[in-house]
């Protein structure tokens, strides 16, 4: 338990970061810092989850993302 006390993560889901992104970006722009056709070509929520769910890499990057502006 004391573990996951400094994980500023601990307690979001993908999808509340993800929407948490789009609010403070938009998918324009989201496109622009994390290159994957899921915020370029036709972005929704769902599409990006289903990818972002079998991708670790662009997982990670939308977790650093987040990281920045929290």
């Amino acid at each position: 338990m004391q573990q996951q006390a400094n994980n500023p993560l601990h307690g979001k889901t993908l999808e509340m970061i993800l929407n948490e992104l789009v609010v403070h970006f938009g998918w324009k722009e989201l496109g622009m810092r994390i290159r994957i056709n899921c915020f370029n070509d036709n972005p929704s929520v769902k599409s990006s989850l289903k990818f972002l769910r079998k991708t670790d890499w662009a997982r990670k990057k939308v977790e650093e993302l987040y990281l920045e502006i929290v």
